[in-house]
Protein backbone atom coordinates (compact mmCIF):
# COMPACT_ATOMS: atom_id res chain seq x y z
CA UNK A 1 0.00 0.00 0.00
CA UNK A 2 2.84 2.37 0.87
CA UNK A 3 4.65 1.95 -2.41
CA UNK A 4 1.41 2.57 -4.27
CA UNK A 5 0.74 5.58 -2.05
CA UNK A 6 4.02 7.34 -2.69
CA UNK A 7 4.77 6.74 -6.39
CA UNK A 8 4.56 9.98 -8.35
CA UNK A 9 4.33 12.26 -5.31
CA UNK A 10 6.87 14.80 -6.52
CA UNK A 11 5.57 14.90 -10.07
CA UNK A 12 2.03 15.21 -8.80
CA UNK A 13 2.74 18.49 -7.04
CA UNK A 14 3.83 20.10 -10.32
CA UNK A 15 0.82 18.75 -12.20
CA UNK A 16 -1.58 19.77 -9.46
CA UNK A 17 -0.33 23.34 -9.30
CA UNK A 18 -0.63 23.65 -13.06
CA UNK A 19 -4.19 22.34 -12.96
CA UNK A 20 -5.48 24.34 -10.01
CA UNK A 21 -6.39 27.28 -12.19
CA UNK A 22 -9.24 25.25 -13.67
CA UNK A 23 -10.82 24.58 -10.31
CA UNK A 24 -13.99 26.33 -9.22
CA UNK A 25 -13.62 29.13 -6.74
CA UNK A 26 -16.65 29.65 -4.57
CA UNK A 27 -20.28 29.04 -5.28
CA UNK A 28 -22.33 31.55 -7.29
CA UNK A 29 -22.41 35.01 -5.81
CA UNK A 30 -18.98 34.52 -4.24
CA UNK A 31 -20.28 33.00 -1.02
CA UNK A 32 -17.73 30.94 0.85
CA UNK A 33 -19.87 27.85 1.25
CA UNK A 34 -18.58 25.46 -1.38
CA UNK A 35 -21.29 23.35 -3.02
CA UNK A 36 -24.81 23.27 -1.65
CA UNK A 37 -26.32 19.88 -0.81
CA UNK A 38 -29.35 19.45 -3.04
CA UNK A 39 -32.10 16.84 -3.27
CA UNK A 40 -29.53 14.06 -3.14
CA UNK A 41 -26.28 13.81 -1.21
CA UNK A 42 -23.69 13.75 -3.99
CA UNK A 43 -20.39 12.02 -3.27
CA UNK A 44 -17.78 12.00 -6.01
CA UNK A 45 -15.32 9.17 -6.56
CA UNK A 46 -11.95 10.24 -7.93
CA UNK A 47 -10.60 6.73 -8.14
CA UNK A 48 -7.94 4.67 -9.88
CA UNK A 49 -10.22 2.34 -11.86
CA UNK A 50 -7.78 1.64 -14.70
CA UNK A 51 -4.03 1.82 -15.03
CA UNK A 52 -1.38 0.64 -12.60
CA UNK A 53 -3.50 0.87 -9.45
CA UNK A 54 -6.76 -0.46 -10.89
CA UNK A 55 -6.98 -3.50 -8.59
CA UNK A 56 -6.99 -1.63 -5.26
CA UNK A 57 -8.91 1.25 -6.83
CA UNK A 58 -11.77 -1.01 -7.87
CA UNK A 59 -11.77 -2.69 -4.46
CA UNK A 60 -12.29 0.73 -2.91
CA UNK A 61 -15.06 1.57 -5.38
CA UNK A 62 -16.83 -1.69 -4.57
CA UNK A 63 -16.72 -1.01 -0.84
CA UNK A 64 -17.96 2.56 -1.29
CA UNK A 65 -20.90 1.26 -3.36
CA UNK A 66 -21.68 -1.31 -0.67
CA UNK A 67 -21.71 1.36 2.06
CA UNK A 68 -23.83 3.74 -0.03
CA UNK A 69 -26.40 1.00 -0.74
CA UNK A 70 -26.62 0.19 2.97
CA UNK A 71 -27.06 3.82 3.98
CA UNK A 72 -29.67 4.45 1.28
CA UNK A 73 -31.63 1.39 2.36
CA UNK A 74 -31.63 2.85 5.87
CA UNK A 75 -32.97 6.27 4.80
CA UNK A 76 -29.87 8.01 3.47
CA UNK A 77 -28.02 10.96 5.04
CA UNK A 78 -30.30 13.48 6.73
CA UNK A 79 -33.14 11.93 4.73
CA UNK A 80 -31.34 12.32 1.39
CA UNK A 81 -30.18 9.37 -0.70
CA UNK A 82 -26.50 9.15 -1.55
CA UNK A 83 -25.79 9.68 -5.23
CA UNK A 84 -22.34 8.42 -6.25
CA UNK A 85 -20.66 10.23 -9.13
CA UNK A 86 -17.94 7.80 -10.23
CA UNK A 87 -14.99 8.91 -12.35
CA UNK A 88 -11.84 7.06 -13.36
CA UNK A 89 -8.62 9.02 -12.91
CA UNK A 90 -6.75 6.28 -14.82
CA UNK A 91 -3.94 6.27 -12.24
CA UNK A 92 -2.70 9.47 -13.83
CA UNK A 93 -2.10 12.52 -11.66
CA UNK A 94 -2.91 14.94 -14.46
CA UNK A 95 -6.26 13.20 -14.87
CA UNK A 96 -6.71 13.28 -11.07
CA UNK A 97 -6.63 17.09 -11.10
CA UNK A 98 -9.08 17.25 -14.02
CA UNK A 99 -11.49 14.84 -12.32
CA UNK A 100 -11.32 16.89 -9.10
CA UNK A 101 -12.22 20.02 -11.05
CA UNK A 102 -15.10 18.31 -12.86
CA UNK A 103 -16.56 16.78 -9.71
CA UNK A 104 -16.49 20.05 -7.78
CA UNK A 105 -17.36 22.50 -10.55
CA UNK A 106 -19.67 20.54 -12.87
CA UNK A 107 -21.17 17.80 -10.72
CA UNK A 108 -21.32 19.97 -7.58
CA UNK A 109 -20.52 17.12 -5.21
CA UNK A 110 -20.59 17.65 -1.45
CA UNK A 111 -17.57 15.43 -0.84
CA UNK A 112 -15.00 13.39 -2.73
CA UNK A 113 -13.58 9.98 -1.81
CA UNK A 114 -10.25 9.26 -3.43
CA UNK A 115 -7.74 9.19 -4.90
CA UNK A 116 -6.44 6.13 -3.10
CA UNK A 117 -2.78 7.18 -3.39
CA UNK A 118 -0.74 9.92 -1.79
CA UNK A 119 0.49 11.22 -5.14
CA UNK A 120 -3.06 11.42 -6.45
CA UNK A 121 -4.32 13.14 -3.32
CA UNK A 122 -1.60 15.74 -3.62
CA UNK A 123 -2.62 16.37 -7.23
CA UNK A 124 -6.28 16.86 -6.25
CA UNK A 125 -5.63 19.10 -3.24
CA UNK A 126 -5.46 22.54 -4.95
CA UNK A 127 -8.74 22.06 -6.79
CA UNK A 128 -10.78 20.72 -3.88
CA UNK A 129 -9.36 23.39 -1.58
CA UNK A 130 -10.31 26.18 -3.96
CA UNK A 131 -13.78 24.67 -4.35
CA UNK A 132 -14.16 24.13 -0.57
CA UNK A 133 -15.12 20.49 -1.03
CA UNK A 134 -13.67 17.96 1.45
CA UNK A 135 -11.66 15.04 0.12
CA UNK A 136 -11.14 11.80 2.04
CA UNK A 137 -8.36 9.56 0.83
CA UNK A 138 -8.95 6.02 2.11
CA UNK A 139 -5.34 4.89 1.73
CA UNK A 140 -3.09 7.89 1.03
CA UNK A 141 -0.59 7.68 3.89
CA UNK A 142 2.11 10.29 3.31
CA UNK A 143 2.32 12.50 6.40
CA UNK A 144 2.39 15.75 4.40
CA UNK A 145 -1.06 15.25 2.83
CA UNK A 146 -3.03 16.66 5.73
CA UNK A 147 -0.34 18.98 7.12
CA UNK A 148 1.96 20.99 4.87
CA UNK A 149 4.54 23.47 6.18
CA UNK A 150 3.00 23.10 9.66
CA UNK A 151 -0.41 24.13 8.32
CA UNK A 152 -3.40 21.79 8.36
CA UNK A 153 -4.98 21.32 4.94
CA UNK A 154 -8.62 22.29 5.71
CA UNK A 155 -10.25 20.05 3.09
CA UNK A 156 -8.07 16.93 3.21
CA UNK A 157 -8.87 13.94 5.46
CA UNK A 158 -8.08 10.22 5.54
CA UNK A 159 -9.30 6.98 7.07
CA UNK A 160 -5.91 5.24 7.08
CA UNK A 161 -3.28 6.20 9.64
CA UNK A 162 -0.27 8.16 8.31
CA UNK A 163 3.17 6.65 7.79
CA UNK A 164 4.77 8.06 10.93
CA UNK A 165 2.06 6.53 13.13
CA UNK A 166 3.39 3.10 12.27
CA UNK A 167 6.65 3.89 14.05
CA UNK A 168 4.72 4.23 17.31
CA UNK A 169 2.90 0.95 16.76
CA UNK A 170 6.12 -0.89 15.96
CA UNK A 171 7.89 0.60 18.98
CA UNK A 172 5.11 -0.34 21.38
CA UNK A 173 4.67 -3.85 19.99
CA UNK A 174 8.40 -4.60 19.90
CA UNK A 175 8.89 -3.42 23.45
CA UNK A 176 5.68 -4.51 25.18
CA UNK A 177 4.60 -7.66 23.32
CA UNK A 178 7.86 -9.08 22.02
CA UNK A 179 9.71 -7.88 25.16
CA UNK A 180 12.67 -6.83 23.03
CA UNK A 181 15.07 -4.75 25.11
CA UNK A 182 17.66 -4.47 22.33
CA UNK A 183 16.99 -4.14 18.61
CA UNK A 184 18.85 -3.94 15.32
CA UNK A 185 17.36 -1.41 12.91
CA UNK A 186 17.68 -1.93 9.16
CA UNK A 187 15.97 0.68 6.96
CA UNK A 188 15.66 2.00 3.41
CA UNK A 189 17.52 5.31 3.45
CA UNK A 190 16.15 6.21 0.00
CA UNK A 191 12.52 6.12 1.17
CA UNK A 192 10.60 8.95 2.87
CA UNK A 193 8.22 6.29 4.11
CA UNK A 194 10.96 4.29 5.85
CA UNK A 195 12.65 7.37 7.26
CA UNK A 196 9.34 8.62 8.66
CA UNK A 197 8.67 5.34 10.44
CA UNK A 198 12.23 5.25 11.77
CA UNK A 199 11.89 8.73 13.25
CA UNK A 200 8.80 7.96 15.28
CA UNK A 201 10.16 4.53 16.22
CA UNK A 202 13.23 6.16 17.76
CA UNK A 203 11.04 8.70 19.55
CA UNK A 204 8.92 5.98 21.15
CA UNK A 205 11.14 2.93 21.66
CA UNK A 206 12.60 2.94 25.19
CA UNK A 207 15.02 0.05 24.69
CA UNK A 208 18.50 0.06 23.17
CA UNK A 209 19.19 0.29 19.44
CA UNK A 210 22.42 -1.69 19.14
CA UNK A 211 23.05 -0.63 15.53
CA UNK A 212 21.33 1.12 12.64
CA UNK A 213 21.98 -0.21 9.13
CA UNK A 214 20.69 1.30 5.92
CA UNK A 215 20.11 0.15 2.35
CA UNK A 216 18.89 1.73 -0.86
CA UNK A 217 15.84 0.81 -2.90
CA UNK A 218 16.89 -1.76 -5.48
CA UNK A 219 19.60 -3.35 -3.32
CA UNK A 220 19.71 -7.15 -3.46
CA UNK A 221 22.71 -8.22 -1.36
CA UNK A 222 22.55 -7.59 2.39
CA UNK A 223 24.98 -10.23 3.57
CA UNK A 224 28.01 -7.98 4.12
CA UNK A 225 26.15 -5.65 6.48
CA UNK A 226 24.44 -8.53 8.28
CA UNK A 227 27.77 -10.29 8.78
CA UNK A 228 29.13 -7.26 10.66
CA UNK A 229 26.32 -7.37 13.22
CA UNK A 230 25.64 -11.11 13.29
CA UNK A 231 27.44 -11.63 16.61
CA UNK A 232 25.94 -8.62 18.36
CA UNK A 233 23.34 -9.21 21.04
CA UNK A 234 19.83 -8.06 20.12
CA UNK A 235 16.29 -9.35 20.61
CA UNK A 236 14.57 -8.26 17.40
CA UNK A 237 15.19 -6.77 13.96
CA UNK A 238 13.18 -3.69 13.02
CA UNK A 239 12.85 -3.63 9.23
CA UNK A 240 11.66 -0.37 7.67
CA UNK A 241 11.27 -0.57 3.92
CA UNK A 242 9.33 -2.17 1.10
CA UNK A 243 8.59 -5.75 0.14
CA UNK A 244 11.16 -6.26 -2.64
CA UNK A 245 14.23 -5.49 -0.56
CA UNK A 246 12.55 -6.70 2.63
CA UNK A 247 11.89 -10.17 1.23
CA UNK A 248 15.49 -10.66 0.15
CA UNK A 249 16.84 -9.22 3.39
CA UNK A 250 14.68 -11.57 5.45
CA UNK A 251 15.76 -14.60 3.43
CA UNK A 252 19.45 -13.74 3.73
CA UNK A 253 19.19 -12.99 7.45
CA UNK A 254 17.57 -16.35 8.16
CA UNK A 255 20.13 -18.17 6.02
CA UNK A 256 22.87 -16.58 8.15
CA UNK A 257 21.26 -17.88 11.33
CA UNK A 258 19.63 -14.66 12.50
CA UNK A 259 16.46 -16.08 14.02
CA UNK A 260 15.24 -13.03 15.98
CA UNK A 261 11.72 -11.73 15.32
CA UNK A 262 11.49 -9.27 12.43
CA UNK A 263 9.05 -6.36 12.81
CA UNK A 264 8.12 -4.00 9.99
CA UNK A 265 5.58 -1.58 8.59
CA UNK A 266 2.97 -2.38 6.00
CA UNK A 267 5.53 -1.82 3.27
CA UNK A 268 6.22 -5.56 3.53
CA UNK A 269 2.58 -6.58 3.43
CA UNK A 270 2.63 -7.21 -0.33
CA UNK A 271 2.57 -10.89 -1.45
CA UNK A 272 5.91 -10.26 -3.21
CA UNK A 273 7.55 -10.13 0.22
CA UNK A 274 6.59 -13.71 1.06
CA UNK A 275 7.35 -14.88 -2.49
CA UNK A 276 10.93 -13.63 -2.11
CA UNK A 277 11.41 -14.67 1.51
CA UNK A 278 9.63 -18.02 1.22
CA UNK A 279 9.58 -20.06 4.42
CA UNK A 280 12.17 -17.65 5.87
CA UNK A 281 9.25 -15.31 6.55
CA UNK A 282 8.79 -16.92 9.96
CA UNK A 283 8.39 -15.02 13.22
CA UNK A 284 7.78 -11.91 11.11
CA UNK A 285 5.32 -9.20 12.12
CA UNK A 286 3.99 -6.20 10.18
CA UNK A 287 1.53 -3.38 10.77
CA UNK A 288 -1.77 -3.40 8.87
CA UNK A 289 -4.91 -1.30 8.94
CA UNK A 290 -7.23 -4.28 8.61
CA UNK A 291 -7.26 -8.07 8.55
CA UNK A 292 -10.15 -10.48 8.16
CA UNK A 293 -8.43 -12.58 10.83
CA UNK A 294 -8.82 -9.83 13.45
CA UNK A 295 -12.29 -8.24 13.33
CA UNK A 296 -12.47 -5.04 15.37
CA UNK A 297 -16.16 -5.33 16.19
CA UNK A 298 -19.51 -6.75 15.04
CA UNK A 299 -19.63 -4.20 12.23
CA UNK A 300 -16.35 -5.57 10.87
CA UNK A 301 -17.75 -9.09 10.86
CA UNK A 302 -20.91 -7.97 9.08
CA UNK A 303 -18.86 -6.03 6.52
CA UNK A 304 -16.67 -9.04 5.71
CA UNK A 305 -19.77 -11.18 5.18
CA UNK A 306 -21.54 -8.57 3.04
CA UNK A 307 -18.50 -7.84 0.89
CA UNK A 308 -17.86 -11.54 0.22
CA UNK A 309 -21.52 -12.02 -0.70
CA UNK A 310 -21.47 -9.04 -3.07
CA UNK A 311 -18.11 -9.53 -4.76
CA UNK A 312 -17.16 -13.17 -4.11
CA UNK A 313 -13.87 -12.30 -2.43
CA UNK A 314 -12.59 -11.24 0.97
CA UNK A 315 -12.23 -7.49 1.49
CA UNK A 316 -8.77 -5.97 1.61
CA UNK A 317 -7.53 -3.12 3.77
CA UNK A 318 -8.12 -0.88 0.74
CA UNK A 319 -11.80 -1.84 0.69
CA UNK A 320 -12.24 -1.53 4.45
CA UNK A 321 -10.76 1.97 4.63
CA UNK A 322 -12.91 3.13 1.71
CA UNK A 323 -16.05 1.72 3.32
CA UNK A 324 -15.32 3.67 6.51
CA UNK A 325 -14.91 6.88 4.50
CA UNK A 326 -18.58 6.79 3.50
CA UNK A 327 -19.74 6.33 7.09
CA UNK A 328 -17.39 9.10 8.19
CA UNK A 329 -19.19 11.45 5.80
CA UNK A 330 -22.55 10.25 7.09
CA UNK A 331 -21.71 10.84 10.75
CA UNK A 332 -20.20 14.26 10.08
CA UNK A 333 -23.15 15.40 7.95
CA UNK A 334 -25.75 14.25 10.47
CA UNK A 335 -23.94 15.51 13.57
CA UNK A 336 -23.27 18.88 11.93
CA UNK A 337 -26.65 19.13 10.16
CA UNK A 338 -24.65 20.46 7.23
CA UNK A 339 -26.12 22.30 4.26
CA UNK A 340 -23.03 22.58 2.05
CA UNK A 341 -19.59 21.17 1.45
CA UNK A 342 -17.73 23.81 3.48
CA UNK A 343 -19.83 22.99 6.53
CA UNK A 344 -19.21 19.30 5.91
CA UNK A 345 -15.44 19.85 6.01
CA UNK A 346 -15.72 21.52 9.40
CA UNK A 347 -17.92 18.68 10.66
CA UNK A 348 -15.47 16.04 9.41
CA UNK A 349 -12.77 17.63 11.55
CA UNK A 350 -14.95 16.98 14.62
CA UNK A 351 -15.72 13.30 14.03
CA UNK A 352 -15.30 11.30 17.23
CA UNK A 353 -16.26 7.78 18.22
CA UNK A 354 -17.09 6.56 14.72
CA UNK A 355 -17.45 2.78 14.96
CA UNK A 356 -15.93 1.68 11.68
CA UNK A 357 -14.93 -1.66 10.24
CA UNK A 358 -11.27 -0.63 10.78
CA UNK A 359 -11.90 0.22 14.42
CA UNK A 360 -13.27 3.15 16.38
CA UNK A 361 -12.12 6.39 14.74
CA UNK A 362 -11.44 9.80 16.24
CA UNK A 363 -10.21 12.50 13.85
CA UNK A 364 -7.35 14.45 15.41
CA UNK A 365 -6.37 18.10 14.94
CA UNK A 366 -4.33 17.16 11.86
CA UNK A 367 -7.28 15.42 10.16
CA UNK A 368 -5.78 11.96 10.75
CA UNK A 369 -7.68 9.05 12.32
CA UNK A 370 -6.69 7.94 15.79
CA UNK A 371 -7.50 4.24 15.97
CA UNK A 372 -6.04 0.84 16.67
CA UNK A 373 -3.94 -1.07 14.16
CA UNK A 374 -3.51 -4.75 13.37
CA UNK A 375 -0.25 -6.64 13.78
CA UNK A 376 -0.07 -9.56 11.36
CA UNK A 377 2.20 -12.52 12.09
CA UNK A 378 3.79 -14.60 9.32
CA UNK A 379 4.93 -18.19 9.73
CA UNK A 380 6.47 -20.21 6.87
CA UNK A 381 5.60 -17.42 4.47
CA UNK A 382 1.90 -17.37 5.32
CA UNK A 383 -0.34 -15.22 7.50
CA UNK A 384 -0.67 -17.26 10.68
CA UNK A 385 -2.50 -14.81 12.90
CA UNK A 386 -3.41 -11.20 13.45
CA UNK A 387 -4.06 -9.19 16.58
CA UNK A 388 -5.40 -5.73 17.29
CA UNK A 389 -2.91 -3.38 18.93
CA UNK A 390 -3.53 0.10 20.28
Amino acid sequence: MKKIALIGLAAASIIALAACGSAPGTSKGGSEKGNAIGKTFKIGLNMELSGAYAAPGNAEKNAIQLAADEINADGGINGKKIQLVVKDNKTDNGEVATVASNLTNNDKVAAIIGPMSSGGTLAATPNVTKAQVPLITPTGTNDSLTVKNDKVQPYIFRTIFPDAFQGKVIANYTEETLKAKKVLVYYDNSSDYARGILGTFKDNYKGEIVDTLSFQGGDKDFQAALTKVKNKSFDAIVLNGYYAEGGLLTKQAREMGLSQPIVGGDGISDPTYTELAGSAATDVYYVAGFSTKAPFNDKTTAFIKAYKAAYNEEPSAFAACAYDAVYMIKQAAEDGKVKNSAELAKALAKVKGLVGVTGTIDIDKNHNPVKSAVMVKLEDGKEASAEIVK
